[in-house]
């Protein structure tokens, strides 16, 4: 049986109410274990390219290590492996379950300058995270491998168009080729690079504002109350059509310090 007018603004309204859970690490576990946000594969896989190095890596250097949901399941680590994190809730998180493991976090909140010496590590891996190509070659042993996954400027971007909020035309330049060109100018060998834009499916009103709530750069003056009329009418699509895909834009690229 359709639903009616109000039995659709009621089904909106407990979506919405049910979006107000606490998010802590870098864990998308409530939606996505759930089913309720599916992410398409990427033509590539990040821990496979960094499996290839991270058995013959004597140290390691995690960038943006989150609250540790990725890095714990490639033990096991190299004898000297270390992260860095510059989202405060998450230093914690990360400490409390990494140290414990023997990973030493440390809080950055520039990554122009990281706090390790010249030479000294052999392989950096960082998903997600902002670096500073001149201080990770700097950091690195000759040899030694940046690899790094990046969220692209174009990532998630209809979200804004549906909900008539602007783009974040501050990262717009952000892409593979853009990224490539300046790890090669700081003195990379670049070895290997991908980017894709694969969907990701949302299929309630709920997890879009559980996932909006969770990213606030993606639009910055995000609330239900600001933007309730479009998120009842991209509820109203989402009931049809039973879902709604958002391109994702992610870039990878295997460097090598010669």
């Amino acid at each position: 049986m359709p639903l009616t007018d109000l039995d659709d603004i009621a089904l909106f309204n407990r979506l919405i109410a049910d979006a107000e859970q606490p998010f802590s690490g870098w864990d998308f576990a409530y939606i996505s274990k759930t089913d309720r946000l599916v992410e398409a594969p990427l033509a590539w896989s990040y821990a496979s390219r960094l499996l290839r190095h991270l058995r013959q890596a004597a140290s390691m250097l995690d960038m943006g290590t989150g609250g540790r949901e990725f890095l714990t399941k490639l033990q096991p680590f190299p004898a000297y492996t270390v992260a860095t994190e510059g989202y405060p809730p998450n230093v914690s998180i990360a400490r409390e379950r990494l140290e414990p493991l023997g990973v030493a976090v440390h809080e950055v909140a520039e990554d122009l300058q990281l706090p390790f010496a010249d030479d000294s590590i052999d392989l950096v891996i960082n998903r997600h995270e902002s670096y500073s190509p001149d201080d990770v070659l700097r950091v690195l042993k000759s040899g030694g491998r940046f690899i790094t996954q990046q969220v692209g400027g174009q990532n998630d971007i209809e979200l804004n168009r549906l909900l008539g909020a602007p783009a974040n035309d501050e990262y717009a330049h952000w892409n593979l080729d853009f990224a490539a060109r300046e790890l090669e100018a700081a003195g990379f060998q670049l070895i290997e690079q991908h980017e894709d834009f694969p969907p990701a499916r949302f299929f309630d009103i709920g997890a879009v504002v559980y996932f909006l709530k969770a990213v606030p750069w993606q639009i910055p003056d995000f609330s239900v109350e600001r933007h309730h009329d479009a998120l009842f009418a991209l509820h109203r699509v989402m009931q049809q059509c039973g879902y709604v895909d958002i391109p994702i834009h992610r870039f990878l690229i295997v460097t090598l310090k010669a």
